[in-house]
């Protein structure tokens, strides 16, 4: 059996699936990205009237990222410490790699998880990354 937690504090999913889901010892997050619960802001992006990307800022989207899963992990009844896998989606490698990087280091500096970085095209919402976490509980 597994049991679906949604955080009333992270951003509302985009579509019909839970925060997260608990399958025995383990929490599955499904993707998180830097929105803002409440709002359509989303941390360091600057949009159009079309709602295209304008300009953003990765360190801002990374740190309000990782917010939303701690976030996310605290309410499912999990922490920041218990992750032990990370994917992350990133829509620009080449320039946002190193930032990201160096900011991951800072917020995994205890506890490392496996990590996979993988560059997509874009997401379904107007943001530069998401995390895709696996936490035990």
């Amino acid at each position: 059996m597994s049991q679906e937690f949604n955080s009333e504090k992270a951003p509302e999913p985009v579509g019909l699936y839970p925060h997260a889901r608990k399958v025995g010892d383990l929490l599955f997050l499904s993707g998180v990205g830097p929105r803002e619960r409440n709002t359509t802001k989303i941390p360091g992006v600057t949009l159009d009237d079309n709602r295209e990307i304008v300009s953003y800022d990765i360190e801002e989207q990374c740190r309000s990222v990782f917010k939303n899963v701690r976030l996310i992990l605290e309410a499912s009844g999990s922490s920041w410490d218990k992750l032990v896998d990370v994917t992350v989606f990133l829509t620009n490698m080449k320039d946002d790699f190193a930032t990201y990087n160096r900011i991951y280091a800072e917020y995994f500096a205890d506890n490392q998880p496996c990590r996979t970085t993988v560059e997509i095209n874009c997401l379904p919402t107007p943001i530069a990354i998401e995390l895709k976490c696996v936490a035990t509980l």
